[in-house]
């Protein structure tokens, strides 16, 4: 009986390169699928910052009197990367890689605990 064989070649597009993300929103469509947005969550920053210069005219940059924006230390951005569409189908068949993968991977740590 002769084998049955099927290549995939992979190909990148020229900018092409990972990009780390700790979230991910979104939901079920209208449509039937889901859709994952992927974002990178990071503090805010500000856009202006107020110092006081005491008498020897030094500016105490860890201690800002004002900023902006006002909310700052409250403020978080989610800055969004990218995002998939996908029907129920091949939703299925990431999450059962990513558990492979899961799996796999605390396969890993556990070996390299025991070393």
């Amino acid at each position: 009986m002769t084998k049955s064989i099927f290549k995939y070649k992979y190909k990148f597009k020229k900018g092409y390169n990972p990009v780390y993300v700790n979230g991910a929103y979104g939901g079920v469509t209208h449509q039937e699928e889901i859709i994952l947005n992927f974002f990178l969550e990071r503090m805010a920053l500000p856009r202006a910052q107020e110092f006081e210069i005491n008498e020897d005219k030094v500016i105490d940059t860890n201690k800002p009197i004002a900023w902006d924006p006002i909310d700052l230390e409250r403020s978080y951005i989610r800055y969004v990367q990218n995002g998939i569409i996908l029907d129920l189908k091949r939703a299925k068949i990431i999450r059962d890689f990513l558990n492979d993968q899961i799996k796999k991977l605390e396969e890993q740590i556990d070996k390299n605990k025991l070393k």
